[in-house]
């Protein structure tokens, strides 16, 4: 059923409208609704579905690997965290350090981290082996663990070998969601942006102009010089200039208009600026330790001081949280060397 408009013919998209009869003002519509999150709802889940045999993640983690390069802050600040538990990690006989910093790793970019306990024939431990959180899924019975890599590429681990650590969600319990989810399209957005600057700078736009002239020229000619010497202005030397002598000329005669320009109007450093700090407070990390450029004079403050509240306030609840793996095992593997910060020469 159609809602009566005066007896107007329905709108049509893309056609144009008018004000009435004799009405001069017209406006036109255009575009296509756009949903705000593109493609997949990835914070409007209720659970993870299930295939029969195991639970798909909440959301694409292939996707989300893919996001983690989105942003340079995102990955960086990934990258900061690992190290910084690598460096006071203790290496054990059953964890070694290589293994150690592939599940922070995990741990980081997608709330979940894997350890196989590979044992001997007496049952014993003889090390623990770090899976791809990637291609990890989790049995329906919540206690098996399969490894799915493609179609019919899948492999099902001995019950109880699997260590499964997460980070705690609110809509589910099979699996971690990072805590750097909400700033998801803030990464986006600043990857967007960049590749929007990028492009504007390949399609050679932020070049063109159109030279208007309108004093009448004595010589054929030098307009024939002009245009030659304009045509010859690509390449090696493009930025020269070119003089111009109109003898008799009027104000206004000559004038360079510009069809854009190189500073575009999309508020590029805004967009830059503002979605740093979205990542900076999702992943909290001081910007100093990021290698943040400060803005104003005063600079961001003590470096040395950041580094030691965010090493008590951030590094040491994670290192505790970790240590749920020796909860599992039975064992301590899982330990780190007190956080010290090198004393001033």
């Amino acid at each position: 059923m159609s809602e009566d408009n005066g007896g107007q013919p329905p709108v049509v998209e893309g056609e144009l409208l008018t004000q009435g009869p004799g009405s001069k003002a017209m406006a036109f519509t255009f575009g296509e609704p756009v949903p705000v999150l593109d493609g997949r709802e990835i914070l409007d889940y209720l659970e993870c579905w299930s295939n029969g045999r195991w639970y798909e993640p909440p959301v694409s983690l292939d996707g989300l690997a893919r996001s983690t390069r989105a942003s340079v802050y995102l990955q960086s600040g990934l990258n900061f965290k690992r190290n910084m538990l690598v460096r006071t990690f203790r290496p054990h006989r059953l964890l070694s350090r290589q293994a150690f910093e592939q599940i922070v790793m995990d741990w980081g970019w997608c709330g979940n981290l894997y350890l196989e306990k590979r044992d001997n024939m007496l049952g014993q431990a003889l090390g623990l082996q770090p899976c791809l959180a990637k291609y990890m899924r989790r049995g329906t019975d919540l206690d098996t663990y399969y490894q799915v890599r493609g179609w019919k590429d899948e492999h099902a681990f001995k019950t109880g070998s699997i260590c499964h650590l997460r980070e705690a969600d609110i809509n589910q319990e099979v699996y971690g969601l990072p805590e750097w989810m909400a700033a998801l399209q803030s990464a986006l957005l600043n990857e967007s942006a960049t590749l929007f600057r990028r492009k504007y700078y390949q399609n050679g736009s932020h070049a063109g102009f159109i030279l208007y002239m309108t004093d009448p020229a004595q010589n054929e000619t030098f307009v024939d010089d002009l245009r030659n010497a304009m045509k010859n202005s690509k390449g090696p030397g493009n930025f020269r200039n070119l003089f111009m002598y109109a003898p008799g000329g009027k104000k206004d005669g000559i004038q360079l208009l510009p069809i854009s320009e190189v500073a575009a109007k999309d508020d590029f450093a805004a967009i830059k600026n503002i979605s740093r700090d979205d990542l900076l407070a999702a992943l909290r990390i001081p910007p100093q330790l990021m290698g943040v450029v400060p803005q104003n004079a005063g600079g961001f403050g003590s470096i040395r001081e950041a580094t030691v509240i965010w090493a008590i306030n951030e590094l040491e609840p994670i290192q505790a949280r970790l240590a749920q793996v020796n909860d599992w095992l039975g064992e301590e593997v899982v330990s780190f060397q007190p956080f010290e910060v090198p004393p001033k020469e």
